[in-house]
């Protein structure tokens, strides 16, 4: 399999059917309020750093990182299509989002995620991440928890 990791606005057909299939798994299972990934114009406006994953040319999964300053970046709307898990990927993309920051001077990389996303929370653990309290501007959520990984 031929993967590829490009930079791409997340306002193009591909991205916004990936972020939209990642909203259609968590809707079911987080009111509104405990939903607090971005909306395409949202990670337009806030200047997102957005990337997609293909494999074999195909859109396998995306992710984007937000900088704040030289203090953290937040890993935001990290997804890999169903059929395309448990091959890496979505280690990949967390690989190049933290390169990604890295370059940008950051020193550390935080995320927020739902406490029923158990896959990727055992991801998010096994690749380095350990539990913090809320940050930035997180209140406290009993649905949601939040990572810190210092790169």
């Amino acid at each position: 399999m031929t993967i590829q990791i490009t930079a791409e606005r997340p306002d193009t057909p591909e991205a916004v059917q990936l972020i939209e299939e990642l909203e259609g798994i968590l809707a079911p299972g987080y009111p509104a309020a405990s939903r607090h990934g971005y909306s395409v114009d949202k990670l337009v406006s806030q200047g997102v750093a957005f990337f997609l994953l293909r494999a074999d040319g195909s859109p396998a999964g995306c992710g984007g990182v937000q900088i704040f300053g030289r203090e953290y970046g937040e890993l935001k709307r990290l997804y890999v299509r169903t059929r395309y898990r448990g091959k890496g990927l979505a280690r990949m993309l967390i690989k190049h989002l933290a390169d990604y920051a890295r370059a940008q001077g950051v020193p550390v990389l935080r995320l927020e995620t739902g406490i029923f996303q158990r896959e990727a929370i055992g991801l998010y653990e096994s690749s380095g991440f350990y539990r913090i309290p809320p940050f930035g501007s997180y209140k406290f959520d009993p649905l949601s928890v939040y990572f810190e990984k210092k790169l």
